[in-house]
């Protein structure tokens, strides 16, 4: 069994959530983690609880109602819920208008609006959302988590808002404090340098250590209210518009459930464990609102603070929610004035550590690598300057500006050439790309061959119409125009009036696989060919210099210099459509090939093949040699009927003496159990068999497979099917190639 793996936390790190262990595991990380988190999640609870202007005992509720039902049912299980700070502005207003009674009633509907939407898979939506979105969200909060705990760590009482943290960074400073959260922010960094200290999580450890350094310093520390169960306010139904009410009840729904499923989102990418069910998690966020609202408490969602920390101190499982949830009942309970020695300047600085630890330096290297540092850039200055919600339909909409703009978006290139001129365009050719692309056209002088050489997946209407209006005025001017489709035949299909009506996956080059009749045919628009262009060999021979030398110049440049060291000796057939490479997906340097007339090894008598089989043995220590064979097989068929496929053999002739050497094939076919293939098949099948038992007549093939460095494989290539099959000797039978 895997054991699992120590927690990092190291900036710009994801942290790993190993598979679970049972007990064992539970006791070793998710009970300190869940303790980190409950040290955490206490004073934000109480925050949050003050600044909406609900009772303290409100935000304890959530805590506890987050933690051990959401934690217990979610489908996110790093992520912990309670009162949120996303909420705080909502759930003040609503208190405003109907009073902290009907707010909890609200909370209740809101959680059953949210079950129905988990139930009916709307979760799911959240997937959609650009890895940049997600990225930048993280890196928002981080930046907001740090500024807030930055201004506890000073002294301070920390804003709803960044800019009013901003503002009291510079009016407020408390020495003790500033020790107290230094103390906390070095054990964190440093802790994971101790050695097994992956044993206990280096938060917790920054708790208790900042703790013992402030026991004898004037500072604020955490402060549970008294007569605790006194304070709890059941829900009542509110009084008020209908319309009013529901608002209110959606408003509550849709941004604590928004709040729940980025945040698992974004938790998912700070583990490696098992990936989150949102329409589970929604489900459950669902179920802890009803819960929550019918106990008193404040609505409940996802936090990406405390679901970081809880990754970031070493959590496996639910488990660590859930007693995060038991620990804050049971010590509000009974051993409140045990929590109240803590400093809120230690709690301060493990957050203001996991907060910048949430923008990734190495996540912004590669976005900006992919062109998608925008979204991210966006998506985490909304964040800080607006909120949660607000920065994610930001930056939504940065990352859907940029895929239309990547969707729409062509490369034009213009070469002038010997003979002419040559644009070559790429990607998807809509009316949106249209100007550039009609502007680098014009440019072209009048009188020219230009050659338009079109690599792209769509062409829309207008776009077609631009170009073949272009092209149209630049032959009425005397020029020649000639449109060269590569990956597919949009300009054609729009010519003739046949438009296809969705993208085309781009594929590799045709021509790279595809025979010379298919891309040197005649097109809709086609020019006049130079004179040398008559031979197809020639153009072919042009086609590579231009398009394929170029990638394929650097592996024949390296086997130049050392040489070709084939692993492979490749006997086939000299069928033309048989093609080695192109059925191996291999390339230069990989096979060494032997073709001749039905893939035969004579046992005597033909030195070509035997030196060819004794170079690749002796000198290139070849591993394997292969010999193929293939249906329609004209050879086959001279054997099974006495005659070529033109007519009759002619008494002496190179082709009649040749398969003499397949005679042994045939007295294999006729002595072999009926296989369900047709004749000549079966007779194909059987002397690739009996080519194989040919070679072991080789000497140097007989002892390379007898010191086992050598193997002899047998393969079947039907032509029309486009399928290989390998050969089994045994039973002259075919079996599916797997990998």
């Amino acid at each position: 069994m895997n054991r699992p793996r120590p927690n990092k936390s190291h900036a710009g790190e994801h942290t790993t959530a190993g598979p679970p262990e049972g007990l064992a595991a539970v006791l070793r990380y998710d009970v300190p983690a869940s303790i980190v988190v409950f040290l955490i999640a206490v004073p934000l609870s109480l925050g949050f609880a003050a600044a909406t202007g609900a009772p303290l005992m409100a935000g304890l509720i959530s805590a506890v109602v987050g933690g051990i039902v959401a934690g217990a049912l979610g489908g996110a299980p790093m992520q912990v819920s309670g009162p949120a700070a996303g909420m705080v502005l909502i759930t003040g207003g609503v208190i405003a208008e109907y009073g902290w009674a009907a707010t909890a009633m609200i909370t209740v509907g809101a959680g059953l609006v949210q079950v129905v939407c988990g139930l009916t898979r709307v979760g799911r939506v959240a997937l959609s959302l650009s890895p940049a979105v997600v990225h930048g969200l993280l890196a928002g909060i981080g930046v907001t988590i740090a500024i807030g705990q930055l201004v506890v760590v000073l002294g301070g009482q920390p804003g709803s808002t960044v800019w009013v943290n901003l503002s009291r960074l510079f009016g407020v400073f408390d020495g003790s404090a500033l020790v107290v959260g230094l103390v906390a922010v070095a054990v964190l960094v440093l802790w994971p340098r101790v050695p097994r200290s992956s044993y206990v999580p280096a938060p917790l450890v920054a708790v208790l250590v900042a703790t013992v350094a402030g026991s004898g310093m004037d500072v604020a520390r955490v402060d549970l209210p008294s007569g605790a169960l006194d304070q709890v306010v059941l829900p009542q139904m509110p009084s008020g518009t209908f319309w009013g009410i529901a608002f209110a009840v959606l408003a509550v729904a849709v941004v604590t459930a928004v709040e729940s499923l980025l945040s698992a989102v974004a938790v998912d990418k700070l583990h490696d464990g098992p990936r989150a069910d949102l329409d589970r998690e929604l489900v459950a966020q669902g179920v802890a609102n009803a819960v929550a609202g019918s106990l008193g408490g404040l609505p409940v969602s996802g936090g990406i603070a405390r679901g970081s920390t809880n990754v970031a101190a070493g959590a496996r499982t639910r488990a660590s929610s859930v007693l995060h949830g038991v620990w804050i009942a049971v010590f509000v309970l009974a051993l409140g004035s045990v929590l109240e020695l803590i400093p809120l300047a230690a709690l301060a600085g493990v957050l203001l550590v996991v907060g910048v630890r949430l923008v990734s330096v190495r996540r912004m290297q590669t976005l900006w690598r992919h062109g998608e540092f925008g979204a991210y850039a966006v998506t985490g200055l909304g964040v800080v300057a607006l909120g949660l919600v607000e920065g994610v339909l930001l930056g939504v909409a940065a990352a859907a500006l940029r895929s239309l703009y990547r969707l729409t978006h062509s490369s034009v290139r213009v070469v002038e050439e010997p003979d002419g001129w040559r644009v070559v365009i790429r990607g998807s050719l809509v009316f949106l790309g249209v100007g550039r692309l009609v502007r680098d056209l014009r440019a072209i002088p009048l009188g020219q061959k230009v050659v338009l050489e079109l690599h792209i997946d769509f062409l829309d209407h207008g776009a077609f119409e631009a170009i073949d209006d272009w092209r149209a005025g630049y032959v009425r001017l005397g020029g020649h125009v000639y449109v060269d489709e590569v990956h597919d035949t949009w300009f054609s299909k729009a010519t003739r009036g046949i438009p296809a009506l969705r993208k085309t996956p781009l594929s590799p080059l045709p021509r790279w696989f595809a025979p010379w009749s298919h891309w040197q045919r005649s097109r809709a628009v086609t020019l006049p060919r130079p004179r040398e262009d008559a031979d197809p060999m020639i153009r072919g021979m042009h086609e590579f210099e231009r398009t394929a030398a170029p990638l394929v110049r650097p592996f024949l440049a390296e086997l130049a210099v050392r040489g070709q060291r084939p692993r492979q000796l490749f006997i086939t057939c000299a069928d033309s459509r048989v093609v080695p490479n192109l059925i191996t997906t291999s390339g230069p340097g990989d096979l060494f090939c032997v073709r001749n007339i039905g893939n035969l090894v004579p046992v005597e008598g033909d030195d070509s093949v035997g030196a060819a089989v004794e170079y690749a043995v002796e000198v290139l220590a070849v591993e394997t040699i292969a010999v193929c064979g293939h249906s329609d097989c004209g050879a086959m068929k001279a054997l099974v009927n006495g005659s070529s496929v033109n007519g009759p053999m002619r008494a002496g002739s190179q082709l009649r003496s040749w398969l003499r050497a397949a005679e042994s094939s045939l007295i294999r076919f006729h002595a072999a159990g009926s296989v369900d293939l047709p004749v000549v098949e079966r007779l194909a099948v059987a002397n690739v068999a009996q080519q194989l038992d040919n070679l072991m007549t080789y000497p140097c093939v007989r002892e390379a497979v007898g010191a086992g460095s050598l193997r002899l494989v047998g393969m079947y290539f039907d032509i029309s099917q486009a399928r290989v099959y390998l050969v089994d000797p045994e039973r002259d039978g075919l079996e599916p190639v797997k990998a």
